[in-house]
């Protein structure tokens, strides 16, 4: 990140915004970073670990305006080049799958589907 006293070197940047976010606090940090940076080097030049020591920046998934990088033909976070006010965003990882979710959800109402037609059986 480049200090305030370095003038003629502000012209030469862009600006860019690391974002992250919990249920309860969230931060976006705005930066100038020089040309040519990447979406990771720029959660490290941010900082951002200060504010939220459990981000683990080497393997914290990012995205860019909710693209995730290195899914979909996005390049990886690594090798994408950032652009004037992207805003790079780390994401949480998962606390559960969301397909086994939606499998448990499913098995359960074909448990109450099937106790309350044996339930109609018993009362008819």
């Amino acid at each position: 990140m480049l200090s305030e006293e370095e003038p003629e070197a502000l012209s030469e940047t862009i600006v860019v915004e690391v974002a992250y976010a919990l249920p309860d606090k969230q931060k976006i940090i705005s930066l100038q970073v020089l040309p040519g940076t990447t979406a990771r080097q720029a959660v490290r030049e941010s900082n951002i670990v200060t504010a939220f020591p459990e981000i683990d920046v080497d393997t914290a998934a990012l995205g860019i305006f909710s693209h995730t990088l290195g899914t979909k033909g996005m390049p990886s976070a690594e090798e994408y080049v950032l652009k004037p006010m992207d805003r790079v965003e780390i994401y949480r990882p998962l606390i559960a799958d969301p397909k086994e979710v939606r499998k448990q959800r499913a098995a359960k109402a074909r448990e109450e589907r099937a106790a309350q037609k044996a339930q109609q059986k018993s009362e008819g």
